[in-house]
């Protein structure tokens, strides 16, 4: 495999494997909407027969993770030209929970062409981001002291960004992954109060996790400018968390990378060190 098309090539996965490949010696195209050395949008498609000219392996994710009104949506369609122009490998990013969830589901539609798509596929489902914590999203609660999610008392097993981006990386340039389907997870569930504990205990912050309504969380991502339905489906997902959805442990990586994924701890002890929370 030479040309790999990375795409969302900025985001948290992405520029962890476009380090990664570039590192092994592969020839990369970063690929997005801005940032990247390849202009790429998913919702337009003028953008795709440059990005995929030549390219061999994909790297894919759906941007939009909310219903699309045709039941497709982007990657279905931008698939059916990769396939055409010659791609032979693709790697979905998909999520935790695709295979259990009826048809309805925004990713199965993505899951299922690139499955359908008559080249190598992997698809990998990870669950929450631990990275979610330095990088984006919960961050300002961090930074503030108060971390304020629909979460209660359930817990999820954090997975590491790094450990994601290892396992595309493998999947994107070994034929061994072709036709899996890998669930990631962290070694072990926490909740975000135990979460928080261990980042404020590595920083010296005081930080604590506030439980709020679900209905009130929305409110307050609809007022901060989320759209609507994009903020009634991130809800959703994190009253999953405090439902007790998503707690279970996979050994994804390790049947991936042949090692255990790495713990949230080490998580912490990196992103403090790196001055994430500075």
């Amino acid at each position: 495999m030479d040309d790999i098309l990375i795409l969302g090539a900025t985001g948290k996965t992405g520029r962890r494997i476009v380090r990664r490949l570039k590192t092994a010696g592969r020839t990369v195209r970063a690929a997005s909407r801005t940032g990247g050395d390849t202009t790429f949008d998913l919702n337009d498609p003028v953008t795709w027969p440059p990005a995929l000219d030549g390219v061999t392996a994909v790297y894919l994710l759906e941007p939009n993770r909310g219903p699309h009104p045709d039941g497709q949506g982007p990657v279905s369609r931008f698939v059916a030209e990769a396939v055409s122009a010659g791609v032979q490998r693709l790697v979905l990013l998909s999520a935790h929970g695709v295979g259990e969830a009826g048809d309805d589901h925004p990713l199965k539609a993505a899951e299922q062409a690139v499955r359908d798509s008559g080249t190598d596929w992997t698809i990998l489902r990870p669950g929450w981001f631990a990275q979610n914590f330095s990088e984006s999203f919960w961050r300002p609660g961090i930074l503030n002291g108060t971390v304020a999610l629909p979460t209660g008392d359930g817990r999820t097993p954090f997975i590491d960004a790094e450990d994601i981006a290892e396992v595309a990386e493998a999947a994107l340039t070994d034929a061994r992954h072709s036709g899996q389907i890998y669930q990631l997870t962290g070694p072990r569930a926490l909740s975000v109060g135990e979460a928080v504990d261990l980042i404020g205990r590595a920083t010296g912050r005081t930080i604590r996790h506030v439980d709020v309504a679900p209905e009130t969380f929305t409110e307050h991502q609809i007022a901060a400018g989320v759209p609507a339905d994009a903020a009634r489906i991130l809800t959703g997902l994190l009253v999953d968390i405090r439902d007790g959805h998503g707690a279970e442990i996979s050994d994804g990586v390790d049947q991936a990378l042949g090692r255990p994924p790495r713990t949230f701890e080490d998580f912490v002890a990196e992103a403090a060190a790196a001055g994430h929370w500075d």
